[in-house]
């Protein structure tokens, strides 16, 4: 297998260096650290941080991609099919499909076929699944209960480690009698719990389809994780294109004034009188259009729906930009007339030195307060916009598109409900972590909150 960047694993990889180049900065800054740490004293913000965390992990084990030179073993994998590090992990639920439905931990299909019998009668009935093992089951769940305990034992054991100020034994009770200035206890147990749970699911897949397979016999848990990449990506690449157009414009408006704070008022006050989905709808279809106008620049359906999904990003981006930037514009009206400026301007520093001086610095917690609200959105409006037809490619994973295909099963009889509880489950969880991290930090951060 060789190596193999898709255009959203670039961003992805390059926005990740960004981050950790950025929190390397303010770890220097005594305010910014006290900052975080009331951040994190939260036990709902270290409970939902440790849930993002691995929703982040997912993320960037589909985000580094391989092409297979050769046919694999077993038939897992073709010559020149794409595939990721959680290919590689699941690929046993990949290749192995069943032929149409199952429910979850089921042995047969769910629905009934019509087969001839030996006695050249007609029956209905439900026929077994053909990669489902039911041996040991009971067995197979208590060792992967302990593995996952082991591993996150192991985890928590090398944090205490690499944490401890004092004996270890004492570090330990400190942590079980929740008397740490940061919850570890809680983050420890939400860490144990999410690692179980996940082990669990993976071993189990090995015997089970633990959520289910589709209409054509997919797994729906391999496609609840894959889905994962898709939603967080759309989450958080998008900060890329909407920070630097509303921070430029934003702060512009409100420094600059006169005709330039008109001519971008009545630009972001144009683009926010027309409704966003017929923007994005506008913009997906054109998008489409040249795309089937030329086949020739991919050469498989993995980098067509990678250059969809980084299209919508782009488009997502352009068109949601508008709201962070009236923030700024009012924010920087009000520091502009801060003494501080005041006296820069009369030393004679220029007037872009002071923008990304002492104006900027000053916005930082309108805008990561913004971020952190905003992504929880951006994930439900992949969600909605996929299901309406103008989101990601059908032929990509999302928790869109499974909501989209289940629309129908729902009106089946019987009903087929796994397809829709997964993805539900699946964003769901992503969401209310999401919303309750930005609670916290919208909360430390506001400047009326500093008491």
């Amino acid at each position: 297998m060789s190596l193999m960047l898709l255009w959203t694993d670039i961003l992805v990889w390059i926005l990740m260096g960004v981050i950790i180049l950025w929190g390397h900065q303010l770890s220097g800054s005594e305010e910014s650290r006290r900052k975080w740490y009331a951040i994190f004293r939260s036990k709902i913000a270290m409970a939902s941080a440790v849930v993002l965390s691995f929703y982040l992990l997912f993320a960037l084990l589909d985000s580094v991609h391989f092409k297979v030179t050769q046919q694999t073993e077993k038939e897992l994998f073709r010559e020149g099919e794409i595939i990721s590090l959680l290919d590689l992990a699941f690929g046993h639920q990949k290749a192995f499909s069943e032929r149409t439905y199952s429910a979850p931990f089921a042995t047969h299909e769910y629905t009934k076929s019509i087969i001839v019998g030996e006695d050249g009668l007609t029956r209905q009935q439900n026929l077994p699944l053909k990669y489902v093992s039911a041996e040991e089951s009971s067995q197979k769940s208590l060792i992967a209960v302990v593995t996952g305990m082991l591993i996150a034992g192991s985890l928590v054991f090398l944090h205490l480690l690499w944490t401890k100020e004092e004996s270890l034994i004492q570090r330990v009770t400190e942590v079980l009698k929740g008397r740490t200035k940061l919850p570890w206890r809680t983050g420890y147990m939400m860490l144990i719990l999410c690692i179980v749970l996940l082990t669990w699911l993976y071993v189990m897949s090995f015997s089970y389809h633990v959520l289910g397979t589709d209409k054509v016999g997919g797994d729906v848990f391999y496609a609840s994780l894959k889905s994962i990449r898709t939603g967080v990506l759309i989450g958080i690449l998008t900060t890329l294109v909407t920070l630097p157009l509303a921070i430029f414009l934003g702060v512009s408006a409100g420094y600059f004034r006169g005709w330039v704070d008109d001519l971008i008022q009545y630009l972001y006050t144009t683009l926010s009188s027309i409704p966003g989905v017929l923007l994005i709808a506008a913009g997906v279809l054109m998008m489409q259009v040249m795309m089937d106008n030329h086949p020739d620049w991919f050469a498989s359906t993995v980098e067509r729906s990678d250059l969809r999904l980084l299209f919508l990003i782009f488009i997502l981006g352009l068109t949601s930009w508008t709201g962070l930037c009236r923030l700024l514009r009012a924010e920087t009206l009000r520091i502009s007339q801060m003494d501080y400026v005041t006296a820069a301007k009369a030393f004679g520093v220029s007037k872009w030195r002071i923008m990304y001086r002492h104006i900027v610095p000053n916005l930082t917690h309108i805008i990561l307060i913004s971020i952190v609200l905003d992504f929880s959105g951006l994930v439900l409006a992949e969600a909605v916009l996929s299901y309406v037809g103008v989101g990601v490619d059908p032929t990509m994973y999302s928790w869109g598109n499974m909501i989209n295909q289940a629309r129908l099963e729902m009106a089946r009889e019987p009903m087929v409900w796994w397809s829709l509880f997964s993805s539900f489950s699946f964003m769901f969880v992503l969401v209310l972590a999401a919303n309750l991290f930005s609670d916290r930090v919208q909360y430390v951060l506001d400047p009326r909150n500093e008491r």
